[in-house]
């Protein structure tokens, strides 16, 4: 017999006890009962004491780093750039298309392929010289034909003119016993024969000339023309690209991104790959305009790469520009920096995100307080804890990091002030500092500055400037098949 079927859960809720259904007042009674509960338990304020409970830190002394943080990405130091065909310009053609490109990190050796770059021009502009070489050559023959028949035909003439001139002698000696007229018109024949005939030579001869021009500034055009297509040729060798040296394939960077498959490459920037020498890495780094004055050649740094979050490595500036640029995700201007790893790792590859650290200054011990302690009106002023109750204390403040600001004067260490402004802040007794010590302090600052400056400047001096390898360059060692 088959079981008795579940109560319908709309009907009926069993009681745990009596196994009955419970009665619909009692149900309707629990949920009003619940809702009421979470109602006061959400909308019930809770004690103003739990949100307003002031939050107190003490003044201490220690050491105090002033950094600038920056991401950036890994670079090799030197490379040996992978460049297209040399001849591009030579060619007309400033711009072609990379059609097949290895992986990036691919391992290649000397000879190795590596890319194959677009013909559709250069296979156009070959035929296109071909055509005109041929368009040449016809004219070439033409002009030696034309030439053939027109010397000819003037040979022809010498040589009829030559026996018109022997039948004036002639004449002229049969007529020696005739009258003196007859013997002067013979003579005068005789001289306009042989006038004739040299000028039908000096024709001949300059149509000799005149044909030998024609012809050489064909051949001139020819050689043009066939040495053209030379070139052409053999830049068409180079568009099948081969590894100059052993090394990782590494896709270069251009200003629209990473070059690969598909990518366009200048006659005036051919780099189609680089391979780094992967044992000395920077990390290019790009520092916000606000940041870059305090950014300086030899001061040290902390670069971690986001890959191995566990591992970060010494390292040091070797270059800072002098003009800033505009980058896609900064909200400002910012400033290329190159800091150089003073530690290998085989771990370590080029365009891997880095997290750089740049030590600025280092204070030894020095009174400092968090950010939030710190507060502004006309003067920067802190709540003080005293024994008679709290006081707005003006304080005079020196450079801050991220986290916390030193306190140049007005507060001593162990004191106790607040990160939180009071309820009714404004009415709190204020203490000012003396104008005389104010002016000093401010003097002793400006002093420190100047001999921290003087320090930078001989560090700087000692630490050998890192020269960014030209990314237009069009000139490099390429190995072409």
């Amino acid at each position: 017999m088959p079981p008795n079927p579940l109560p319908h859960p709309r009907i009926c809720l069993l009681n745990s006890s009596t196994d009955r259904p419970m009665p619909r007042r009692l149900l309707v009674a629990a949920l009003v009962i619940a809702a009421l509960a979470a109602a006061w338990y959400f909308l019930t304020p809770t004690d103003a004491t739990t949100y307003d409970a002031p939050v107190s830190v003490t003044v201490s002394r220690g050491p105090f780093k002033i950094y600038v943080t920056a991401t950036g990405e890994l670079k090799a130091k030197h490379s040996v750039k992978i460049n297209g065909p040399k001849g591009m310009r030579t060619a007309r053609i400033y711009q072609t298309t990379i059609t097949d490109l290895v992986p990036e990190g691919t391992i290649v050796r000397k000879g190795d392929y590596v890319a194959t770059l677009d013909r559709s021009e250069l296979d156009q502009r070959i035929k296109d010289a071909r055509t005109e070489i041929e368009k040449i050559e016809t004219q070439l023959q033409q002009a030696v034909i034309d030439t053939a028949i027109e010397l000819r035909g003037l040979r022809d003439e010498i040589i009829n003119m030559r026996f018109a001139m022997e039948e004036k002698k002639l004449q002229v000696e049969q007529s020696r016993y005739e009258p003196a007229m007859v013997i002067r018109q013979a003579e005068m024949e005789l001289e306009k024969a042989r006038r004739d005939y040299q000028q039908l030579l000096e024709r001949y001869r300059l149509t000799q000339e005149k044909s030998r021009a024609k012809v050489s500034e064909i051949l001139a055009s020819l050689s043009q023309q066939q040495r053209r297509l030379q070139q052409l040729l053999d830049v068409a060798d180079e568009f099948v690209v081969r590894a100059p040296a052993d090394g990782m394939v590494i896709y270069a960077q251009s200003w629209n991104g990473k070059i690969g498959p598909g990518s366009q490459i200048s006659a005036w920037d051919p780099v189609v790959a680089e391979l780094p020498d992967l044992s000395e890495m920077l990390s290019r780094t790009w520092v916000n305009e606000v940041d870059i004055s305090k950014v300086q050649v030899g001061q040290d740094a902390t670069v971690r790469v986001d890959a191995f979050p566990g591992r970060q490595y010494a390292g040091r500036v070797v270059s800072v520009a002098n003009i800033g640029e505009e980058l896609k995700g900064y909200d400002a201007k910012v400033f290329e920096v190159n800091i150089e790893l003073l530690e290998t790792d085989s771990l370590l590859r080029p365009a891997m995100s880095t997290s750089n650290e740049i030590l600025t200054w280092q204070y030894d011990s020095v009174l400092h307080v968090p950010l939030e302690a710190v507060f502004r009106d006309s003067v920067p002023f802190v709540y003080l804890e005293t024994p008679s109750g709290l006081v707005r204390q003006e304080v005079i403040t020196g450079e801050a990091n991220d986290r916390a600001i030193i306190i140049e004067y007005g507060l001593e260490e162990g004191q106790t002030v607040r990160l939180t402004a009071p309820p009714s802040a404004e009415t709190l007794p204020f203490r000012p500092l003396p104008e005389a010590v104010r002016a000093e302090i401010l003097r002793k600052q400006e002093e420190a500055r100047k001999r921290r400056q003087a320090i930078i400047e001989e560090k700087r001096k000692a630490t050998p400037v890192y020269q960014p390898e030209q990314e237009s360059s069009s000139s490099g060692i390429i190995i072409m098949y």
